[in-house]
Protein backbone atom coordinates (compact mmCIF):
# COMPACT_ATOMS: atom_id res chain seq x y z
CA UNK A 1 0.00 0.00 0.00
CA UNK A 2 1.39 3.65 -0.73
CA UNK A 3 2.05 5.41 2.20
CA UNK A 4 0.19 8.60 2.71
CA UNK A 5 2.33 11.92 2.43
CA UNK A 6 -0.49 14.36 1.81
CA UNK A 7 0.60 16.32 5.50
CA UNK A 8 3.89 15.53 6.12
CA UNK A 9 6.25 16.46 9.07
CA UNK A 10 9.52 17.06 9.07
CA UNK A 11 11.00 17.80 12.53
CA UNK A 12 13.24 19.92 13.85
CA UNK A 13 14.62 19.63 17.63
CA UNK A 14 15.37 23.14 18.35
CA UNK A 15 12.13 24.91 17.41
CA UNK A 16 10.16 22.39 19.64
CA UNK A 17 12.24 22.58 22.25
CA UNK A 18 12.38 26.67 21.94
CA UNK A 19 8.78 26.03 22.72
CA UNK A 20 9.04 23.59 25.35
CA UNK A 21 7.97 20.52 23.75
CA UNK A 22 10.28 17.51 23.37
CA UNK A 23 10.17 16.22 19.33
CA UNK A 24 8.13 13.23 20.09
CA UNK A 25 5.87 15.39 21.95
CA UNK A 26 5.37 17.50 19.18
CA UNK A 27 5.14 14.97 16.95
CA UNK A 28 2.24 13.03 19.03
CA UNK A 29 0.41 16.71 18.88
CA UNK A 30 0.87 16.80 15.31
CA UNK A 31 -0.60 13.56 14.41
CA UNK A 32 -3.74 13.70 16.66
CA UNK A 33 -3.89 17.36 14.75
CA UNK A 34 -4.04 14.91 11.16
CA UNK A 35 -0.26 14.89 10.08
CA UNK A 36 0.13 10.97 8.08
CA UNK A 37 3.67 10.92 7.55
CA UNK A 38 6.76 12.11 9.98
CA UNK A 39 10.49 12.09 9.08
CA UNK A 40 12.95 12.54 11.97
CA UNK A 41 15.53 15.11 11.12
CA UNK A 42 18.45 15.42 13.19
CA UNK A 43 21.25 17.31 11.65
CA UNK A 44 23.62 17.88 14.85
CA UNK A 45 23.18 14.91 16.76
CA UNK A 46 25.02 12.21 16.96
CA UNK A 47 24.30 8.49 16.33
CA UNK A 48 23.11 7.22 19.58
CA UNK A 49 20.91 10.62 20.29
CA UNK A 50 19.32 10.18 16.83
CA UNK A 51 18.26 6.68 17.35
CA UNK A 52 16.68 7.84 20.98
CA UNK A 53 15.19 9.79 19.06
CA UNK A 54 13.73 7.78 16.13
CA UNK A 55 12.29 5.06 18.90
CA UNK A 56 10.83 7.79 21.13
CA UNK A 57 9.00 8.95 18.12
CA UNK A 58 8.10 5.54 16.90
CA UNK A 59 6.55 5.14 20.27
CA UNK A 60 3.97 7.94 20.26
CA UNK A 61 2.81 6.76 16.47
CA UNK A 62 0.04 4.95 15.52
CA UNK A 63 -0.13 2.29 12.75
CA UNK A 64 -0.98 4.25 10.03
CA UNK A 65 1.26 6.71 10.07
CA UNK A 66 5.05 6.79 7.85
CA UNK A 67 8.02 6.99 10.00
CA UNK A 68 11.46 8.09 7.69
CA UNK A 69 14.80 8.36 9.04
CA UNK A 70 16.50 11.74 7.24
CA UNK A 71 19.86 11.19 5.60
CA UNK A 72 21.49 8.25 8.14
CA UNK A 73 20.82 4.81 6.68
CA UNK A 74 22.65 3.56 10.04
CA UNK A 75 20.25 4.74 12.27
CA UNK A 76 17.58 3.53 10.33
CA UNK A 77 19.19 0.04 10.49
CA UNK A 78 19.37 0.11 14.18
CA UNK A 79 16.23 1.33 15.09
CA UNK A 80 14.79 -1.35 12.43
CA UNK A 81 16.60 -4.05 14.15
CA UNK A 82 15.92 -2.76 17.92
CA UNK A 83 12.51 -3.43 17.07
CA UNK A 84 10.79 0.32 16.14
CA UNK A 85 8.25 0.71 13.92
CA UNK A 86 10.22 2.67 11.21
CA UNK A 87 9.74 2.74 7.44
CA UNK A 88 12.35 4.03 6.04
CA UNK A 89 14.89 6.69 4.70
CA UNK A 90 14.76 10.21 2.88
CA UNK A 91 18.18 11.39 1.74
CA UNK A 92 19.68 13.92 -0.28
CA UNK A 93 21.72 14.58 -3.34
CA UNK A 94 24.70 14.75 -1.41
CA UNK A 95 24.19 11.72 0.60
CA UNK A 96 24.87 7.80 -0.08
CA UNK A 97 23.79 7.73 -4.10
CA UNK A 98 20.43 6.27 -3.93
CA UNK A 99 21.45 2.66 -5.46
CA UNK A 100 23.60 2.09 -2.75
CA UNK A 101 20.83 3.41 -0.22
CA UNK A 102 18.25 1.15 -1.83
CA UNK A 103 21.09 -2.09 -1.52
CA UNK A 104 21.58 -1.36 2.21
CA UNK A 105 17.80 -1.41 3.50
CA UNK A 106 16.46 -3.69 1.14
CA UNK A 107 13.81 -3.39 -1.21
CA UNK A 108 10.46 -3.65 1.16
CA UNK A 109 12.13 -0.37 2.99
CA UNK A 110 10.72 3.16 1.35
CA UNK A 111 13.26 5.33 0.19
CA UNK A 112 12.70 9.44 -0.43
CA UNK A 113 15.35 11.31 -2.59
CA UNK A 114 15.51 15.05 -2.19
CA UNK A 115 15.23 17.11 -5.56
CA UNK A 116 15.18 20.61 -6.92
CA UNK A 117 15.71 19.66 -10.92
CA UNK A 118 14.29 18.27 -13.55
CA UNK A 119 17.49 16.40 -14.18
CA UNK A 120 17.56 15.34 -10.16
CA UNK A 121 14.00 14.12 -10.59
CA UNK A 122 14.49 12.08 -14.15
CA UNK A 123 17.42 10.21 -12.01
CA UNK A 124 15.12 9.93 -8.91
CA UNK A 125 12.35 8.38 -11.55
CA UNK A 126 15.03 5.66 -12.62
CA UNK A 127 16.66 5.36 -9.53
CA UNK A 128 12.85 4.22 -8.49
CA UNK A 129 12.96 5.93 -5.30
CA UNK A 130 9.28 5.79 -3.73
CA UNK A 131 8.66 9.63 -3.14
CA UNK A 132 10.77 12.22 -3.90
CA UNK A 133 10.82 15.86 -2.05
CA UNK A 134 10.74 18.85 -4.33
CA UNK A 135 11.80 22.05 -3.14
CA UNK A 136 12.31 25.29 -1.88
CA UNK A 137 8.25 25.94 -2.66
CA UNK A 138 9.20 29.04 -1.05
CA UNK A 139 12.58 30.79 0.67
CA UNK A 140 13.35 29.04 3.60
CA UNK A 141 15.98 29.48 6.67
CA UNK A 142 14.75 26.28 7.71
CA UNK A 143 17.41 24.88 5.13
CA UNK A 144 21.02 26.54 5.11
CA UNK A 145 21.62 25.02 1.94
CA UNK A 146 18.05 25.36 0.12
CA UNK A 147 18.26 25.69 -3.33
CA UNK A 148 16.00 28.79 -5.16
CA UNK A 149 11.93 28.91 -4.50
CA UNK A 150 10.18 27.74 -7.06
CA UNK A 151 6.92 28.60 -6.54
CA UNK A 152 3.42 27.04 -6.90
CA UNK A 153 3.66 27.65 -10.82
CA UNK A 154 8.11 26.21 -10.97
CA UNK A 155 6.77 23.41 -8.60
CA UNK A 156 4.15 22.33 -10.60
CA UNK A 157 6.43 22.47 -14.09
CA UNK A 158 8.50 19.80 -12.51
CA UNK A 159 5.78 17.66 -12.38
CA UNK A 160 4.79 17.63 -15.66
CA UNK A 161 6.77 14.77 -17.22
CA UNK A 162 4.88 11.67 -16.88
CA UNK A 163 6.27 8.67 -15.07
CA UNK A 164 8.20 10.73 -11.73
CA UNK A 165 7.68 9.32 -8.28
CA UNK A 166 5.11 11.24 -6.14
CA UNK A 167 6.46 14.20 -5.16
CA UNK A 168 6.23 16.41 -1.92
CA UNK A 169 7.00 19.71 -1.41
CA UNK A 170 9.01 21.49 0.65
CA UNK A 171 10.50 24.87 2.25
CA UNK A 172 8.28 27.51 3.60
CA UNK A 173 4.97 25.97 2.98
CA UNK A 174 1.73 27.40 4.43
CA UNK A 175 -1.82 26.29 4.15
CA UNK A 176 -2.93 28.35 2.03
CA UNK A 177 -0.31 26.27 -0.60
CA UNK A 178 -2.38 23.24 -0.27
CA UNK A 179 -5.19 23.55 -2.20
CA UNK A 180 -3.09 24.59 -5.35
CA UNK A 181 0.02 22.00 -4.63
CA UNK A 182 -2.84 18.94 -4.76
CA UNK A 183 -4.16 20.59 -7.55
CA UNK A 184 -1.11 20.72 -9.08
CA UNK A 185 -0.11 17.46 -8.95
CA UNK A 186 1.68 16.98 -5.34
CA UNK A 187 1.43 13.78 -3.23
CA UNK A 188 1.94 15.67 -0.21
CA UNK A 189 3.63 18.85 1.28
CA UNK A 190 6.42 18.80 3.90
CA UNK A 191 5.64 20.99 7.00
CA UNK A 192 9.07 22.06 9.10
CA UNK A 193 8.36 25.55 10.88
CA UNK A 194 4.61 25.88 10.51
CA UNK A 195 4.13 22.83 13.20
CA UNK A 196 7.46 22.56 15.07
CA UNK A 197 7.56 26.40 16.15
CA UNK A 198 3.46 26.11 15.99
CA UNK A 199 2.18 27.15 19.38
CA UNK A 200 -0.14 24.59 19.29
CA UNK A 201 1.24 22.13 17.33
CA UNK A 202 -2.32 20.22 16.76
CA UNK A 203 -4.31 22.98 15.99
CA UNK A 204 -1.02 23.88 13.39
CA UNK A 205 -1.57 20.05 11.63
CA UNK A 206 -5.40 20.33 11.71
CA UNK A 207 -4.68 23.98 9.54
CA UNK A 208 -2.48 21.95 6.79
CA UNK A 209 -5.14 18.99 6.85
CA UNK A 210 -8.10 21.48 5.98
CA UNK A 211 -6.34 23.18 3.27
CA UNK A 212 -5.24 19.55 1.85
CA UNK A 213 -9.09 18.49 1.61
CA UNK A 214 -9.74 21.76 0.04
CA UNK A 215 -7.27 20.93 -2.74
CA UNK A 216 -9.12 17.78 -3.54
CA UNK A 217 -11.27 17.43 -6.82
Amino acid sequence: MRPDLSVYLVTDTAQCTARGRTVAETVAAAVAGGVTAVQVREKDAGGRAFLEQVRAVADVLPAHVTLLVNDRVDVYLAARAAGARVHGVHVGQSDLPVAAVRDLVGADALLGLSAATSGELAEAAAARVDHVGVGALHATTTKADAPPALGIEGFARLLAPAGLPPAVAIGGVVPADLPALRRAGAAGAAIVSGICAAADPEAAARQYVAAWERGAG
